[in-house]
């Protein structure tokens, strides 16, 4: 390359970089915290706690952060849990964890973060990638779980290779170059398309998109980061579900038959047969966020799970 080029790459490089930085302080500006920060084990976490009564963790899934449980679910909830809402690493207004962080730091990360807000021994429920990470918690941390629920939750490995978008953003080169130019350069509505194309076959609710605040999650931190979770969940699930028939917890497993990004079949019956005493609740027609798709059946099987962890 020409000193001339390899100039005006690196003048590019700092243009998609300063561009990146400016349009991610618009988006924190325009989505400001909502809850409190706590520091566990040297990485800041966002945290929502809000209600009183038996203490409850919910945990959102991918490319979100929070705000996707505080948009309906903590309302539905707060009246009689003490319910704890975090960003996991990397997302919303919490640090990322170097590598992005396993599946298995992030569950030690936030129940070390439920220990310090005085929930010893809270529900835990996950939705998607937030299913896995509560799986783990349940796995490594029993101690510190009175139950677990997964919403939509992946538990398994599956077949298929990792697709191109995350090959690159998951890679050194990828996060250096390709992350700062998406934060830069994406439209934000092609990011609000995407976040409305993961309700099918049901809609976005009306004023979700808004509050949810779409460009956060294509911020440099969250792509990353996301990036390398997603990168490594199929190998971390084959490890992790072999020690899913040693959980001794209260489990509830809900799932929509018609979710085409995290398939019952390979997830929710195969997880609901292994771990002993796990109760299966399918809901037809829905897809992959059944806590707003039907919040009053997902409401239904936190309380009983509650029940059964003798919270309620």
């Amino acid at each position: 390359m020409s000193r001339v080029a390899a100039a005006l790459a690196l003048l590019a490089s700092f243009g998609l970089t300063a561009c990146a930085a400016s349009r991610e302080a618009a988006t924190r500006a325009a989505n400001p915290p909502q809850g409190q920060f706590v520091t566990v084990g040297g990485t800041r976490l966002h945290v929502v706690v809000a209600g009183q009564g038996p203490d409850l963790v919910l945990i959102h899934g991918a490319s979100g952060s929070g705000r996707d449980m505080t948009f309906d679910l903590l309302g539905r909830l707060s009246d009689r849990y003490r319910v704890i809402v975090p960003d996991r690493p990397g997302f919303g207004y919490s640090d990322a964890l170097p590598g992005g962080g396993t599946l298995r730091q992030q569950a030690d990360l936030l129940a070390d973060l439920a220990v310090e807000l005085g929930a010893d021994r809270p529900l835990v429920v996950g939705h998607s990638y937030g299913g896995s990470v509560a799986l783990a918690w349940a796995v490594h941390r029993p101690q510190n779980a009175a139950g677990l629920v997964t919403l939509a939750g992946a538990s398994h490995p599956w077949d298929g290779d990792l697709s191109l978008f995350y090959r690159v953003t998951s890679s050194a080169v990828g996060r250096a170059v390709a992350v700062p130019a998406i934060t830069a350069l994406v439209p934000e509505g092609t990011v609000s398309g995407m976040v409305e194309s993961v309700f099918a076959p049901q809609t976005e609710p009306e004023g979700y998109a808004e509050y949810f605040g779409p460009l956060m999650s294509a911020s440099r931190k969250t792509l990353a980061a996301n990036a390398q979770q997603r990168a490594t969940l199929s190998d971390e699930l084959a490890v992790q579900s072999r020690q899913y028939p040693v959980i001794d917890l209260p489990v509830e497993v809900l799932h929509g038959d018609a979710d085409t990004t995290v398939g019952l079949e390979i997830h929710a019956r195969p997880l609901s047969r292994e771990v002993p005493g796990a109760r299966l609740t399918v809901l037809p027609g829905v897809g992959h966020m059944p806590h707003h798709a039907d919040p009053e059946a997902v409401v239904a099987v936190i309380d009983r799970a509650a029940a059964r962890a003798g919270l309620r």
